[in-house]
This record gives structure tokens, C-alpha cells and sequence, in this order.
């Protein structure tokens, strides 16, 4: 099983503040230890949306919004993690270092990602297949 574990923005992310060096090292250290246990795929930090764009798609049109944008649903960074249970996608979520320093509230999201397997068997299906994408290592 395949999880995400989502870090959201805080009012300083979205401003550009780099983390302080405490804290990358034990980020460092935590996704070192994701790692060891053979269960990190990917992980990654996000620039601010006033980098960013939406695309909306609305009566057959697609139209761009350049950001910034409302910091109630922004993603500041992301781990992916490959584990046995949506618990133990907790139990190494619990363990991550607050992102935004231990002093300052914050919330990060542990959500599952979908497998191929769990939309049936079609041609589209198979498509993503061939092309490696969606699937467990």
C-alpha cells in the first residue's frame, strides 16, 4: 500500500522562509530512517503558490490562475511511503518532525494512494501499465 503523507502550508512557506537547519536535519534524519526501513519513494519541499498556477477547467474551457492562493488547502511538501497498513502509514507519519518547527501548529494529511489493480481491468488501465505509472515498486 502506497501512502502519502502531505505537509500543509503555513503562512511562512507560503512567504518563501527556508526552514532553519534544526530542522532539515531531522528531517534529514527521519526520512533517513524511511529509507533504511526500505519503505521511502519519494519526498519533496514545494516553492510558495505565488509560484505556482491552477488550471480550471469550466464549460469546455481551460483557464489559468496564476498564485498566489488561499493557504487553507496549500501543500507545503510531501513524502511518499510504501508500507503493509494504512496504520503503519500513521506510525511513521507520528514520527515526522513538526514541518514547521515543534513550536508552531501545523498539520500534515497521510492519504492512500489508488492502485491500478483498484479500478478493474481496461484498456485505458493497461495503458497506464506499460507506462510504469500508478503502481507499487
Amino acid at each position: 500500500m502506497r501512502f502519502m503523507i502531505i505537509v500543509k502550508a503555513s503562512r511562512d512557506s507560503e512567504a518563501g522562509a527556508m526552514p532553519e537547519e534544526a530542522l532539515l536535519a531531522a528531517m534529514a534524519k527521519y526520512h533517513e530512517d524511511l529509507a533504511k526501513a526500505g519503505v521511502l519513494l519519494d519526498a519533496n519541499a514545494l516553492h510558495p503558490s505565488s509560484k505556482g498556477a491552477r488550471i480550471r477547467y469550466s464549460g469546455g474551457k481551460r483557464n489559468v490562475i496564476d498564485g498566489p492562493f488561499a493557504a487553507t488547502t496549500l501543500i507545503a511538501g510531501f513524502t511518499f511511503i510504501q508500507v503493509k497498513s494504512k496504520a503503519e502509514a500513521i506510525e511513521w507519519a507520528k514520527r515526522m518532525p513538526a514541518p514547521h518547527g515543534e513550536h508552531n501548529d501545523c498539520e500534515i494529511e497521510v492519504r492512500q494512494l489508488f492502485e491500478l489493480e483498484d479500478f478493474g481491468s481496461s484498456e485505458a488501465i493497461e495503458r497506464f501499465r506499460e507506462m510504469g505509472v500508478a503502481s507499487e515498486r
